[in-house]
């Protein structure tokens, strides 16, 4: 059920941890190491976005990241202090097209949703009911992710906190659809949020960069699992562990 990782710290090639480390996101896609039961590999399609002057600048794909030339050359090109990647396995039934890959973006956000919905679409109705309709008839594609990323959309426009928009999505997600597998991405590129929810996440902070993965990109000693139920919540050189179920009202 796809791989991503995302990156804050100072200004480097996304190249390396897509294309270059030893279990870069590259290898995940054909030799993942931890699905836990969430398929077996990632040919639906790929996508990364960098941030250049605030915004994410986005490059993706429909079809395996193995198979297209052009990518590890784009991502050589580029040096940013924030970026994130993600290869796609689609779920029976939803559309293989570019507009289904991660991630998603919209003004300063970037967005990656690893896993699946159970029950959809028809356990979503309620949540996807109250969005504004002209979010609905938009929607870059007829999938879970989508959607989820509407719902997540919507309140960051709103001004709602990331952190409290991201776990508070999980817990609603998992009340409509039980069994659900949740592990959600989100920056821009300045906070990061990922939670763990099913599928395996782990985070690295070295030399003053945070990174954030499916899987660790390398076997060195530095990487920390996130326990399920939890939020990784992390700037640059920095992150923390929080329980998606703690008290946040007291962020702003």
């Amino acid at each position: 059920m796809c791989r991503h990782l995302a990156y804050l710290g100072p200004p480097v090639s996304p190249a390396e941890l897509v294309f270059g480390a030893p279990h870069s996101l590259l290898h995940q896609s054909y030799a993942p190491a931890d699905m836990r039961g969430g398929g077996t590999v990632n040919a639906d399609g790929f996508g990364f976005a960098w941030y250049s002057g605030g915004t994410p600048v986005r490059y993706r794909r429909a079809s395996p990241i193995w198979t297209d030339d052009d990518a590890p050359v784009l991502a050589g090109s580029v040096r940013s202090g924030a970026f994130v990647a993600a290869v796609r396995n689609g779920t029976v039934g939803m559309p293989l097209a570019e507009g289904a890959c991660a991630p998603f973006v919209d003004g300063p956000w970037a967005f990656s949703h690893n896993g699946r919905v159970t029950g959809w679409p028809g356990s979503l109705t309620a949540l996807a009911g109250k969005l504004p309709v002209a979010d609905l008839l938009t929607l870059e594609a007829p999938t879970d992710s989508a959607v989820l990323w509407a719902l997540l959309r919507e309140r960051l426009r709103a001004g709602e906190h990331p952190v409290q928009a991201v776990t508070d999505l999980v817990l609603r997600t998992e009340r409509a659809a039980p069994g659900s597998r949740l592990n959600l991405l989100l920056t821009d590129g300045e906070t990061l949020v990922a939670t763990a929810w099913t599928h395996a996440l782990s985070y690295r902070v070295r030399d003053g960069a945070v990174v954030v993965a499916s899987e660790p990109t390398d076997p060195g000693p530095d990487w920390t699992p996130v326990p399920e139920g939890h939020a990784v919540v992390a700037r640059a050189g920095a992150a923390d562990l929080i329980p998606l179920d703690a008290d946040r009202s007291a962020l702003s």
